[in-house]
């Protein structure tokens, strides 16, 4: 599938997701969501090689600055609902891929964008990075599970007021608060998230799969996490990535694990 709203290009192995809609402030219309779908949901599990991917907005302006408002003047109860179930249902393929996902914040990320960056498993923020769910604004609600993932990254004072205040966070407040990772100067927030990448693509992709959903369940209210992780420990001792590991550390010697 061609995209027309996403720009998909790899650097040593690692995909740079760019949400190309400069002139709209790379705002998630309907076409770019659909556009996400496919890629997370066909596109790149097929990439077996790639050792993580890191989404970022074209330009310096903005990461996203929100959804596409026009489109939602179209919206009634029904087609709302049925808007924030997909939304909801793309971003959680983002936050369950079993392979990292960086959220490289060069600018807002407001509403949906903020709903995008907290998917995915970290966030690098330049410097000049603004945050927030500002939807009381206009009325509505963050639909894309900014109401829980926020509570989830902040604590639910701190959501509470910005979400009914629809104040926004500044890079360094959104660090203080553990809402992004990193903070870097404008224009290196890119190069800080192949980093992180980089550094984790040289641990064992199952166990590295395996630390992700275990994480994911922590949160997931049906799954008991506990138990999840047991099932996991044992999955991964079972892989000739563990033996290899486990192996090199007591021969003093840097593992080559091959994600088998």
């Amino acid at each position: 599938m061609a995209y027309d709203n996403l720009e998909v290009k790899t650097k040593k192995g690692i995909v740079i997701l760019t949400i190309n809609r400069e002139k709209a402030l790379n705002a998630l219309n309907g076409k770019t969501m659909e556009e996400l779908h496919h890629f997370f949901s066909i596109s790149a599990p097929k990439r077996r090689t790639m050792k993580g991917i890191v989404i970022t907005g074209a330009g310096s302006k903005a990461f996203v600055a929100g959804a596409d408002i026009k489109e939602f003047l179209q919206l009634d109860v029904e087609a709302g609902a049925t808007m924030a179930k997909k939304g909801q249902d793309i971003f959680s393929l983002i936050e369950n891929f079993s392979k990292p996902v960086i959220a490289a914040v060069n600018g807002f990320a407001l509403g949906g964008g903020c709903e995008l960056a907290m998917a995915c498993h970290m966030r690098v923020a330049s410097e000049n990075a603004r945050f927030g769910q500002p939807e009381v604004n206009l009325g509505i609600i963050p639909g894309y599970g900014g109401t829980q993932r926020l509570v989830r990254y902040v604590g639910k004072g701190k959501a509470t007021e910005l979400m009914l205040t629809g104040d926004l966070l500044s890079a360094s407040e959104a660090l203080q608060w553990g809402l992004v990772n990193h903070v870097v100067e404008a224009g290196q927030e890119l190069a800080k998230a192949i980093e992180i990448i980089t550094k984790i693509s040289e641990k064992a992709p199952i166990a590295v799969a395996q630390v992700l959903h275990c994480i994911n369940a922590y949160y997931d209210k049906d799954v008991d996490g506990y138990a999840f992780e047991v099932d996991a420990f044992g999955r991964t001792t079972g892989t000739e990535d563990f033996k290899e590991g486990a192996t090199a550390f007591i021969e003093r010697r840097k593992a080559n694990f091959t994600g088998k």
